[in-house]
């Protein structure tokens, strides 16, 4: 993903991509595209990729991740990995960064990477007539990038300006401070970005080095949707893909459970409103555990409108617009995490009423009518989060990283259905019997520090 000044010009991509997408979208009806039959590709020279041919309409999706992300920055230079994705397509092979972005643009490519916490990722959006130039475009920024000091510069200051942005962000600063909360000096509690005081340090041989030990084959996971046929799409794979290195060389991340619940940090900031993020320790994907985890939290929090949390804090009581909460899982940890913002003389209220709301769940669980509605919802949504190319590349790409079946699509909603009420209880006194590690930013009082005995959950 690129940031702040790179916004316009993938703006620019993303609108002929639009224009030139809509003129054949207009031919044909939408593909059902969670229907479709995924393939296990393997390509002459030995890329793996679940593939999903569908000629609906004359585009191709891909996406892409190498294992790595921000958790193989330098620990004294966290950001490394960010300003790769930031960098690696501004220039490289014989074009500079001005000559590859005129390439992409005027044949409508969309090309973008991104750091996560595990990995560094890449998606890839052409029409059909394109898919020689966009995968030619798309080698060269992996086996051959610039980094030439101008746009280092460029880039660099356009990240050191956002994270300056962030130092008065209410909701930037609670992220960074729960992520230090729950993970401490672990790779997962640095801000993926980096720090003021570490981006100004990063220089070339620091990204050169991150793209030599990240970007290897032995680790790229691979997705594509669309236009192509397989021996076609071999081809462009192993042009794309097989010049890169055979073995990465990562540095081990340790196994971390999140910090044990309950603590409360205070960062005063002279704002309008609070700020508060909330969470604790999660489950991972990989626990038999999950699903019933993921049920019962779409019921909590995640449900938008329909969730125990909006009605208690939102409707009933009125302290806040929205809030909401999640499940969140790495390689290496999980946590659920939620947020709100309040008025700062009633932020005080708004925590106690989100705790009463969570401990009342982790002590009774859900009952059987909302189990029912969410795993109902939960069912029926899964067709709409895959109805396009993209969406549906992205979501075959997640399987991969998580480990699951080729087969998963047509397994989850068995899964989801198998979760019972004792499952659900199970997951939810698991995730919200021990409390929250809270993080409040804006004008609340200094009380709000320390999590008040009596009120603290118990542990069941």
């Amino acid at each position: 993903m690129k940031h702040f000044g790179t916004s316009f010009r993938i703006f620019a991509q993303r609108s002929a991509f639009a224009v030139a997408a809509s003129l054949a979208l207009v031919l044909a009806p939408a593909p059902s595209h969670a229907a479709a039959r995924i393939q296990h590709l393997i390509s002459p020279g030995g890329i793996e990729a679940w593939f999903v041919q569908d000629a609906t309409v004359p585009l191709i999706a891909m996406e892409f991740a190498f294992g790595g992300g921000a958790a193989q920055d330098p620990a004294d230079k966290p950001g490394v990995g960010n300003m790769v994705a930031s960098l690696i397509d501004e220039g490289s092979g014989g074009l500079d960064s001005k000559a590859f972005h005129e390439r992409l643009d005027r044949r409508a490519i969309e090309l973008s990477f991104s750091s996560t916490r595990d990995y560094f990722r890449g998606s890839l959006r052409m029409l059909k007539d394109n898919r020689d130039e966009a995968f030619d475009l798309l080698q060269k920024a992996l086996t051959s990038p610039h980094f030439d000091s101008a746009d280092v510069e460029r880039i660099r200051a356009q990240i050191i300006s956002g994270l300056r942005r962030d130092t008065t962000n209410p909701s930037a600063l609670a992220s960074s401070k729960f992520l230090q909360v729950a993970f401490g000096d672990h790779p997962y509690g640095r801000q993926a970005k980096g720090k003021l005081d570490s981006v100004p340090a990063i220089d070339t041989a620091d990204m050169k080095d991150y793209v030599a030990r990240v970007l290897a084959k032995d680790t790229l996971r691979v997705a594509v949707v669309g236009d192509v046929d397989p021996a076609t799409l071999g081809q462009l794979l192993d042009k794309t893909f097989g010049g890169l290195p055979a073995k990465a060389k990562l540095t081990p991340v340790a196994e971390i459970e999140a910090a044990k619940p309950p603590q409360r940090a205070f960062i005063p900031l002279d704002v309008p409103q609070t700020v508060v993020t909330f969470g604790g320790p999660g489950i991972k994907r990989n626990d038999p555990n999950f699903m019933a985890g993921y049920v019962v939290n779409h019921i909590l929090g995640g449900g938008g409108l329909s969730s125990r949390l909006y009605r208690e804090v939102r409707e009933k009581r009125g302290l806040a617009y929205s809030v909401n909460e999640s499940l969140v899982w790495m390689d290496r940890s999980a946590i659920f995490v939620g947020t709100t913002g309040t008025r700062a003389d009633r932020a005080g209220e708004t925590v106690d009423a989100i705790e009463k709301e969570i401990r009342r769940m982790a002590e009774e669980g859900p009952t059987q009518q909302e189990l029912d509605e969410a795993k109902s919802y939960l069912k029926g949504s899964q067709m709409l989060a895959l109805d396009s190319s993209s969406k549906l590349a992205s979501a075959l790409l997640q399987y991969q990283l998580d480990k699951l079946p080729i087969d998963y699509i047509e397994k989850r909603n068995a899964i989801v259905d198998a979760v019972t009420l004792d499952d659900a209880r199970t997951a939810a006194r698991r995730l919200w019997g021990q409390g929250l590690l809270t993080v409040i930013v804006g004008r609340a009082p200094q009380a709000a520090v320390q999590p008040a005995a009596a009120t603290a959950p118990k542990a069941n």
